[in-house]
């Protein structure tokens, strides 16, 4: 857990500090960028930038308790800048494909990790949006925002993740439990 102390030192630019911080939230942020991102040097360039942001602009911070979701916040946006580089939101609408089979009880079982395996199976927009809504909470209005995309596209790319998703579970699971 990070104190005030630490946030404290970190606001006067003390290295002990930094390190400190970055050794408690770097594995959890390079969770985070790897459910936006697939590819490694991606991962690392924004979780590299997402902690010069933390530094530099940790002054900003107002209230201790809040610096893991402040840290996570510019993290994702960080991420999103590099999705936005390259990601048409509007390219797989019309790609997606309704599912042949019903779901059985088994497939329920399904991990956590499992899931995060198969959202680097769908397309990016897709995958942003899944995480943006289902995992981070986030509203359509407010994906819109951040993505620069219409509220209708957010809904669109959603219910096509959640379509994929179905699609790769039933394929993958739904036949190995037969």
């Amino acid at each position: 857990m990070i104190n005030e102390t630490q946030i404290s030192n970190c606001k006067k630019m003390q290295r002990d500090a930094q390190r400190q911080v970055y050794e408690y939230m770097a594995p959890k942020l390079y969770r985070l960028c790897k459910r936006y991102l697939k590819k490694e040097e991606e991962i690392e360039e924004a979780l590299a930038d997402a902690f010069y942001t933390i530094f530099t602009k940790i002054e900003q911070l107002k209230e201790v308790q809040a610096f893991e979701a402040w840290a996570r916040k510019i993290t994702v946006n960080h991420c999103l800048a590099t999705i936005k580089k390259n990601t048409n939101f509007n390219m797989y609408l019309d790609d997606v494909k309704l599912l042949s089979q019903p779901f059985t009880e088994e497939i329920n079982h399904l991990e956590e990790e499992d899931l995060l395996n198969l959202l680097n199976h769908i397309p990016d927009g897709c995958k942003t949006v899944f995480n943006l809504f289902v995992i981070e909470g986030y509203g359509h209005k407010e994906i819109a925002a951040m993505l620069n995309i219409s509220e209708g596209t957010s809904k669109s790319q959603l219910n096509a993740s959640k379509t994929k998703l179905k699609e790769l579970v039933n394929k993958l699971y739904y036949q190995k439990a037969k």
